[in-house]
């Protein structure tokens, strides 16, 4: 399993970050991302932190640790910026917080997310055809969430993206250890979704890509 949205008490997870690493090997997972909420008051901390933990890497030979932040409730006309500001030191993804239906997020939150160049975002509820074509064009990665509330629209989403080609990742969006997920329970989530289980690999596929980029970014 490949999950690039997880949190730690970094934010408002449960779990130190190197406790979420080991729980999720644990489960299967190859891969994590650590990806804790930021705005513009903590995203230096939180990413500091995070590759701090990466750095260790001779530790963790046994799954990969990808460090992330996730921008939330960010305000739109912020929000490119703080993707800019984050990139500069050295954080290797930006997941967006999208207009999922179970929180108030402001609209206009997944236009900016694409056209800033986020690489994934999330749970964005019911998104336009003009934002999922967009995204498409700017090769943004739209979530397919394994989290409860914002998985409500994942068929409206995975609908929309296979009609426009957007490229689509399955995450958890991971608070406590209950939330972690195996491969079989990731593909259950796929398939409820409406897409089989080769759009699964294939998601996994568009995550495994995004974390090369990313680690030949960063290392």
């Amino acid at each position: 399993m490949i999950d690039l949205h997880t949190h730690s008490l970094l934010s408002d997870g449960e779990l130190l970050p190197s406790e979420l690493a080991r729980r999720a090997r644990v489960l299967g997972y190859t891969i994590i991302g650590i990806s804790d909420h930021v705005d513009t008051t903590n995203f230096e901390h939180v990413a500091t932190s995070i590759i701090k933990l990466v750095k260790k890497t001779n530790f963790y030979s046994d799954i990969a640790i990808v460090p992330g932040v996730e921008l939330t409730h960010v305000p739109p006309g912020l929000i490119k910026e703080l993707i800019n500001e984050i990139r500069k030191i050295g954080i290797g993804y930006v997941v967006v917080h999208g207009e999922t239906i179970s929180e108030p997020v402001k609209l206009g939150t997944n236009r900016e997310a694409i056209e800033g160049g986020a690489d994934i975002l999330a749970h964005p509820g019911i998104i336009t055809e003009e934002d999922m074509t967009l995204a498409a064009k700017n090769g943004t990665l739209i979530e397919i969430s394994a989290r409860k509330g914002h998985c409500l629209t994942n068929g409206h989403v995975a609908k929309l993206a296979k009609e426009k080609n957007a490229k689509l990742i399955i995450d958890t969006d991971a608070h406590s250890p209950s939330d972690l997920i195996t491969d079989e329970h990731a593909k259950k989530v796929v398939i409820g979704a409406g897409l089989t289980e080769d759009d699964f690999f294939t998601m996994q596929k568009n995550a495994q890509e995004l974390v090369k980029k990313v680690m030949d970014r960063i290392l």
